[in-house]
Formats: C-alpha cells, sequence, structure tokens
C-alpha cells in the first residue's frame, strides 16, 4: 500500500474546523463536474467525506 494511512474522521482532532481553502476549491471542481453544489460552510471532515463521494462519482479517485 503507498502513501498516507487513513485516520477515521472522527479521530481527527482538527476535524470539527472549516474546511481549508485547497479543500474548498477541489470540492468546487469536483461538484461542478459531478453537476452538484457545495454546501456552505463544511467542516474538514465533511469536506472530506465529500470529496471521497465526488472522487468516486467523477472517477478522479482511480
Amino acid at each position: 500500500m503507498t502513501g498516507t494511512p487513513e485516520k477515521d474522521l472522527d479521530e481527527w482532532t482538527t476535524g470539527d474546523e472549516p474546511m481549508t481553502g485547497p479543500q474548498e476549491s477541489y470540492l468546487h471542481t469536483l461538484a461542478r463536474e459531478a453537476g452538484e453544489d457545495v454546501p456552505e460552510e463544511l467542516t474538514k471532515a465533511q469536506a472530506s467525506q465529500l470529496i471521497d463521494r465526488l472522487q468516486q462519482e467523477t472517477g478522479r479517485g482511480a
């Protein structure tokens, strides 16, 4: 296995902080490709979950 091991989102110490600028930018790119809108004021953990889902839908996560 390559890359960094994923940590359970419930264990993130900063998961309830607002999403980062790069997360927001990438989410908007993925959402546009998937024909979806990005909800306002997501947390880092919520943004990560949405990124994972949208990557699967758009094929970018392969």
